[in-house]
């Protein structure tokens, strides 16, 4: 699955990076010869209060693993539509494991909830759509993957905290740099999460002393509640309602993220909830048509921008918040029939066509962007077509 950090590659990949590692490191901050950044990084760990015999320990037998490097390299990016990835995301086989992890850790569930205001349903979507609810957490050896990273000089100033935070998970116990698996970038356990994070937002929530997101659910559980409030969740809020938009004329141009918007404005142009409704009128709402104004439609909350903060891809947050909704029992979205989209090809052809209008779509990469997704809305309304933010051949054609 396409991880926070993931998508966070994707976007620092594109441009230059220009930040210093720590002044305090030793040796060179990347590349060169192995030993000699090893030993770098050791004398660093040292100086942050690691014992020299656990950081010794945590990368005597590390190396460079050419298939991380591979998978860094070939990253790819995410061209499905919201109904594709939504409708292979979130399964029925999935919907039913989901609701049985909430029964059988409902106690856990509910100190998460009691402690950090998040909901079951929410940290259940991020568990499944992250590992299949820890079935698929990676193979790669965790170290050998950030040591990778760390000496590879693409982003250095990204990975090499990374590396030493892994450093102190192994004085703690929480790491084996032998058997410690996770993802190539260096996720680990069963919500996928980077050892910074981990040191300091991983929660023992099975009580053996020990935070071990691989093989304790109840530690998995506990420290993504943790991390999903550090994000800014509101407890108590609504994150993702599913509505109905009237036909009609209806202010598309309206729609998209931060726009301003609250409940009682959306329900005073006549969009109406498919499922309970907030209780506060005034709660900000953004509508969102991830595939224009024949397809579904969401309001989403202020509790959406912590998925926004999880993993930047919007295709990603709306499944994951989507999926949310469904543990909690919101009923199947109303797929619609949205209007074809456009294919790689024409997708460039119409970037072009925004850039040239004075438009920042981000790249003429073909990926439906939140960049191209405005400049959409905006020709869209010049041109008197309904500004919903979806690219057609229409649109093209008219350009």
């Amino acid at each position: 699955m396409i991880s926070r950090l993931s998508l966070a590659l994707v976007a620092t990949g594109l441009a230059a990076i220009t930040a210093a590692v720590p002044a305090r490191a030793q040796g060179p901050a990347c590349g060169g010869d192995l030993g000699s950044f090893l030993n770098g990084v050791k004398a660093e760990a040292v100086a942050s209060g690691i014992s020299p015999d656990v950081a010794d320990r945590a990368l005597r037998n590390a190396s460079i693993d050419r298939k991380v490097l591979s998978r860094d390299r070939a990253q790819g990016v995410f061209r499905q539509t919201f109904l594709e990835f939504s409708q292979r995301s979130v399964s029925a086989n999935r919907m039913q494991v989901g609701a049985k992890r909430m029964q059988q850790y409902a106690d856990t569930f509910a100190r998460a909830e009691a402690q950090y205001g998040v909901p079951a349903p929410v940290i259940t979507a991020f568990w499944g759509l992250e590992t299949d609810f820890g079935a698929v957490q990676g193979d790669f050896n965790t170290m050998n993957a950030l040591v990778t990273l760390a000496h590879d000089c693409r982003r250095p100033e990204l990975f090499r905290p990374q590396l030493l935070a892994a450093i102190e998970m192994v004085a703690h116990g929480d790491l084996d740099p032998a058997r410690t698996t996770g993802a190539w970038a260096g996720e680990i356990g069963q919500v996928q999460m980077l050892p910074e994070d981990i040191i300091e937002y991983g929660v023992d929530g099975d009580g053996d002393g020990h935070v071990t997101l691989k093989t304790s659910s109840e530690d998995a559980i506990m420290t993504a509640a943790n991390f999903i409030r550090s994000l800014g969740w509101r407890a108590g809020e609504p994150w993702l309602a599913e509505v109905s938009v009237p036909s009609g004329p209806f202010p598309y141009e309206k729609s998209g993220l931060r726009q301003g918007m609250t409940v009682n404005d959306w329900t005073g142009l006549g969009v109406t909830f498919r499922n309970a409704q907030p209780t506060s009128q005034n709660l900000p709402a953004d509508l969102l048509l991830p595939q224009g104004r024949g397809g579904p439609a969401f309001l989403a909350f202020p509790n959406f921008r912590i998925y926004l903060e999880w993993n930047q891809s919007f295709i990603y947050t709306v499944s994951a918040a989507y999926f949310a909704t469904r543990l909690g029992g919101a009923q199947r979205y109303d797929a619609g029939n949205p209007a074809p989209g456009l294919g790689d090809a024409a997708m460039k052809q119409l970037q072009e066509k925004l850039a040239a209008r004075g438009h920042d779509v981000g790249g003429i990469d073909g990926i439906l962007g939140a960049g191209t997704r405005a400049a959409t809305r905006a020709e869209q309304l010049w041109l008197g077509l309904p500004a919903d933010g979806w690219p057609t051949a229409e649109l093209l054609n008219r350009l």
